[in-house]
C-alpha cells in the first residue's frame, strides 16, 4: 500500500486566507496522489470554505485551532502563549509525527521561532535557514539564507552550502550543484568580514561543488545552484528580485497596449510570451523550506495565491521520498 506525505497547513495563515490557502489545498490533492492535508484552523470557517470544492474526502481533513498569530505580534511570545494558534497545533502535528510538513502564508517571525522550538533543530545544525528557489535563465537556484539569519557566523553559511547542495541534488535533481557566495566582486580578497572569512572555509570544503564569488547581476543568469549568504543580504536580493520582476511584467503590459499595431503584435505572441513570463514567476516553485529542523517547514508569501500554496504542499513529496533530513543529518553534521 502506497505511504502518504501528510501536509499540516495553516488554513488561517497569510493575506488570502482562508480562501485561496483552501483552495491550494483542493489543488494539491487533485494534481498530486501521493499527498494528504491536514487543514489546521478555525473549524466552522475552514469546513464553510471547503465547501463550495469538489475533493477527494478521504485526503483533506481538518483540526481545529482557536486562535490565529498575526504579523504584529512579538513571534517568540505568540508562540507561547498561543497554544492553540493553527500555526503551534499544525507544528506540533509535525513534532508528533502525525504530520510529515508544515506549511504557511502566516507571520514569518513565528514561523522561525516555532521551527526552533516546536519542530526542532537537528542535532548539530547550528542555524536553519530559508531557502526559496528563484527563477533563472537556466531554470532554478537556491537562495539561502533569505530571512531566517541575519546575524550569521562563517561557520553557519557553510552549513548553508551543505544543506542547499543535499536539497538542489536530491530535491531537484541537480547533479553536483555549483555553489556561490555572494560577493561585490569576483576576486577572492574582495568582500566584508564574513565573506572573507567564508570564501576558505568553502573553497576547502571537499562535500559541496564551490565556484567562487557571485556577482548579484549574475544570479539571474544561473551562474550558480546554490546561491549562499546571510539572511540581511538574502532577503534585500529576493525582495529586489520580486519587485523588477513586477515592475518588467507592468512596463511589458503597458507596452503591448500602447498602440493598436502593439494591441494586434500582443495577439501573436501572447502564448509565447505567456509560457516565458510563466518560467521567471516564482510562484510556481513553492515556498521557501526551512532546512535543517526535525521536520519540513515551508513558509510561502503572506500574499500567496493558490498555486503557490499548492506547489508549496507538492514540494513536500520529493523532500520526504528522497529523505532529505537524513541526508543532512549524513552529508552535514557527521561530516564535521
Amino acid at each position: 500500500m502506497e505511504e502518504f506525505v501528510k501536509v499540516a497547513v495553516d488554513a488561517m495563515g497569510g493575506d488570502n486566507a482562508p480562501e485561496e490557502i483552501v483552495k491550494g489545498a483542493v489543488e494539491a490533492v487533485k494534481d498530486c496522489d501521493k499527498i494528504k492535508i491536514i487543514l489546521v484552523g478555525q473549524e466552522k470557517v475552514v469546513k464553510d470554505t471547503l465547501s463550495h470544492y469538489e475533493y477527494p474526502a478521504d485526503r483533506i481533513s481538518v483540526v481545529h485551532a482557536e486562535e490565529v498569530i498575526t504579523n504584529d505580534e512579538a513571534p517568540v511570545m505568540a508562540i507561547r502563549r498561543k497554544k492553540e494558534s493553527s500555526i503551534v497545533v499544525a507544528m506540533n502535528l509535525v513534532k508528533k509525527g502525525e504530520a510529515d510538513a508544515f506549511v504557511s502564508a502566516g507571520s514569518t517571525g513565528a514561523i522561525l521561532v516555532g521551527g526552533q522550538l516546536i519542530v526542532g533543530r537537528i542535532r548539530g545544525i547550528e542555524r536553519p535557514p530559508l531557502a526559496p528557489l528563484i527563477p533563472t535563465l537556466s531554470g532554478v537556484s537556491l537562495l539561502i539564507d533569505c530571512g531566517a539569519n541575519v546575524d550569521a557566523r562563517s561557520s553557519h553559511l557553510v552549513q548553508f552550502a551543505k544543506m542547499g547542495s543535499v536539497y538542489m541534488e536530491h530535491v531537484m535533481g541537480v547533479r553536483n550543484p555549483r555553489v556561490a557566495i555572494v560577493n561585490i566582486g569576483a576576486e577572492e580578497e574582495k568582500g566584508n568580514m564574513l565573506v572573507k572569512e567564508t570564501y576558505p572555509l568553502l573553497k576547502n570544503c571537499n562535500e559541496i561543488n564551490f565556484v567562487g564569488s557571485i556577482e548579484a547581476r549574475d544570479i539571474p543568469y544561473g551562474k550558480a545552484d546554490v546561491i549562499v549568504c546571510e539572511a540581511f543580504v538574502g532577503n534585500v536580493i529576493l525582495k529586489l528580485y520580486e519587485g523588477v520582476g513586477s515592475a518588467m511584467m507592468t512596463k511589458i503590459k503597458d507596452g503591448l497596449m500602447s498602440t493598436l499595431r502593439s494591441k494586434f503584435g500582443a495577439v501573436l505572441i501572447k502564448p509565447a510570451l505567456k509560457k516565458t513570463l510563466k518560467s521567471f514567476d516564482a510562484s510556481e516553485y513553492g515556498g521557501a523550506p526551512m532546512l535543517g529542523l526535525n521536520g519540513l517547514v515551508i513558509k510561502t508569501h503572506g500574499s500567496s495565491k493558490s498555486i503557490e500554496v499548492k506547489n508549496s504542499i507538492i514540494q513536500s513529496v520529493a523532500f520526504k521520498e528522497q529523505q532529505i533530513n537524513e541526508k543532512i543529518k549524513n552529508n552535514v553534521v557527521n561530516n564535521e
